[in-house]
């Protein structure tokens, strides 16, 4: 049986994302109730050599985003990176949403063996489609929003596994 690159990939990325921005909404919430100004929880990290909480959302908008249109082999919108607030973060997740799923599964199916390159910080980068999924996207997604959630668990934000999973 192949796989499908798109099922393994928009959906994913566009469940992944919702359910972050529902535990960003719970951010927002918890900030709000508590007159805490939304920069205090924003620039949170879980230790002083890690992004804070904003770059974390970014991070996992700009990877899901990039990365299924690399995929697919057409372009992708490029966002300033200049969020303050939890409603333009919110904003930034559901923009992304929407993009992914103007997606379709015939752009992205048979992409596991198209080689694909993207500049990292500090040089080009290449694999081959499938590996670039598995190995690169999903990860790198995963990892922003469970960083993201951390951030927001540690710093008193009632949100549970329920939440991460959107069960």
């Amino acid at each position: 049986m192949t796989i499908s690159m798109f099922q393994a990939s928009v959906p994913v990325f566009i469940r992944a994302l919702n359910n972050l921005a529902g535990i960003l909404e719970k951010g927002a919430a918890h900030a709000n109730a508590r007159r805490i100004d939304d920069t205090v929880l924003l620039n949170s990290r879980l230790f002083p050599d890690m992004f804070p909480l904003v770059r974390q959302i970014q991070i996992a908008t700009d990877t899901a985003r990039s990365g299924a249109a690399r995929l697919a082999g057409v372009e992708f919108p490029v966002y300033e990176d200049n969020e303050t607030t939890f409603a333009a973060l919110s904003a930034r997740i559901h923009n992304t949403v929407n993009y992914l799923e103007t997606l379709q599964p015939a752009q992205i199916d048979g992409s596991e063996d198209k080689t694909v390159s993207w500049q990292s910080r500090s040089s080009t980068k290449s694999m081959q489609g499938q590996a670039y999924l598995f190995n690169h996207l999903l990860p790198n997604v995963y990892f922003h929003v469970t960083t993201a959630y951390n951030i927001l668990r540690h710093n008193g934000i009632e949100v549970g596994k329920r939440d991460y999973l959107g069960t």
